[in-house]
């Protein structure tokens, strides 16, 4: 199981808002039936394997590049094979983790 974050930026659009094209490039992931999920500062993306996942990162890079002459794509991607690792997975550890916190 593979786990990606995508951050796609959008370079030289007329506007300060990336809105626009970040909808495209999400919309990718949407017509895969890709689970994911939308974070104010990337998208976190979950597949089989990372061959996959780079697959559709490239896809969503061309997508932002529909209306704009250059975007820069930044890629983190976890994959492990020992255990399933999912978003919720991941998220149920820490959250499991934080209740016994001394924070």
């Amino acid at each position: 199981m593979a786990i990606m974050e995508v951050k796609i930026l959008p370079l030289g659009t007329k506007s300060a808002s990336v809105c626009e094209h970040i909808v495209n490039a999400v919309k990718v992931l949407k017509r895969n039936k890709i689970k994911c999920g939308l974070t104010s500062m990337g998208t976190i993306v979950e597949g089989k394997s990372a061959e996959k996942l780079l697959s559709l990162a490239g896809k969503m890079h061309k997508a932002a590049l529909a209306k704009v002459d250059r975007v820069v794509t930044f890629i983190e991607l976890d994959e492990r094979t020992d255990k399933k690792s999912t978003i919720k997975s991941k998220l149920r550890s820490v959250k499991e983790r934080l209740k016994y916190s001394t924070l």
